[in-house]
């Protein structure tokens, strides 16, 4: 009998917009952001066997930890009891680029396990990570407090976008630590959008707080924002480095991304779908 294998895709978590409205005691800053997720991540394939491994490969696996440290690992541990499984995680999406991708492989672990394992989600997966409990529902959602105040949103319309991230990784507690205003106004109302150019419109009247003091750490940013200035809006994805830009149409996003890999082959372009 062939032993069962479990599939799980971690999409890329994107922050169409993020303002910084508070800072508990704890360090921990409080959020008022509507995140979305890509049409690309990376992609989790666990096993049944006697004991617990992860082995990580794709073209962006370099750097990517295989010990205690990867919060996949982390994630099969919460489990009451947790078994023995063979996690291959295969790395589509770069490292500390702003867009949730440890957050989303932990999320793909502990719904794979669950699976795997036919145990229930563990109750304290917050302490995986601020972005772990949105990424379980990879859908567009609005997220406040330090992450666990999920709400619904009016429906987004079709979106089209090309996200870039310029090779480099940017860490978040020094983007955070260089943000000089921490208590700033939550998001506006939120009507029915009925195209991308109304969405748009609306996400410029919004703001991502990190954009700038990540912009003084990483200066090669803002080059990637004057990149995708074509689109409809261009924004910086969490704390960066990778920004998107929102396309009214499939083929203009692939437009878009063909003209931005001529310019800068080295960086990481991909033509996607927000929803």
């Amino acid at each position: 009998m062939t032993a069962k294998v479990v599939t799980r895709h971690a999409r890329a978590k994107i922050n169409l917009c993020l303002h910084v409205t508070g800072q508990r005691e704890n360090g921990y800053h409080l959020l008022d952001s509507l995140v979305c997720f890509a049409d690309v991540g990376d992609v989790l394939h666990v096993a049944p066997a006697d004991h617990l491994s992860l082995h990580v490969d794709g073209l962006l696996s370099e750097g990517v930890p295989t010990d205690g440290r990867n919060l996949v690992l982390k994630a099969a541990k919460l489990f009451e009891h947790p078994e023995g499984a063979t996690i291959t995680l295969t790395k589509n999406l770069p490292n500390a680029a702003g867009i949730g991708g440890g957050s989303a492989d932990a999320a793909a672990a502990l719904l794979a396990m669950a699976e795997l394992w036919d145990q229930p989600i563990p109750d304290n997966v917050v302490q995986l990570g601020a972005d772990v409990p949105v990424c379980l529902a990879p859908m567009a959602l609005r997220m406040r407090g330090v992450g666990e105040d999920l709400s619904l949103i009016p429906p987004l319309p079709p979106l089209w976008a090309v996200m870039v991230n310029p090779r480099i990784a940017v860490e978040t507690p020094p983007v955070f630590k260089a943000l000089k205003n921490k208590n700033n106004a939550g998001l506006s109302e939120m009507p029915e959008w009925h195209d991308a150019r109304e969405f748009a419109a609306w996400c410029a009247m919004q703001r991502n707080d990190l954009q700038a003091p990540a912009i003084e750490l990483a200066p090669v940013i803002e080059q990637t924002l004057d990149a995708l200035h074509p689109s409809l809006l261009a924004r910086m994805s969490g704390s960066g480095a990778t920004c998107f830009g929102l396309c009214e149409s499939a083929e203009q996003a692939e437009i878009l991304a063909t003209q931005i890999r001529a310019e800068h082959p080295n960086w990481w372009v991909v033509a996607t779908t927000f929803s």
